[in-house]
């Protein structure tokens, strides 16, 4: 299975719905842990980077991809 690219401050889609409905979440913190943070109500939650890596289901809006449209409309 092909390894999925994330980074600081993208926007992910996990398996499983936050509680609140949404399952958008925020990349915050990156380290042997992953803080990721729901895009709807807030809420951040700390996961081991293993259980993240097996319940991320896709990237949805790359953090480097949305800094060079800005870059480039300057």
């Amino acid at each position: 299975m092909e390894k999925k690219h994330y980074e600081l401050g993208d926007i992910v889609q996990m398996k499983k719905p936050h509680p609140c409905g949404t399952n958008e979440m925020e990349i915050i913190r990156l380290g042997m842990d992953i803080r990721i943070k729901c895009v709807g109500c807030k809420h951040s939650v700390l996961v081991p980077r293993a259980k993240f890596e097996s319940k991320l289901k896709k990237v949805l809006r790359s953090a480097s991809a949305d800094a060079s449209k800005t870059s480039e409309e300057m």
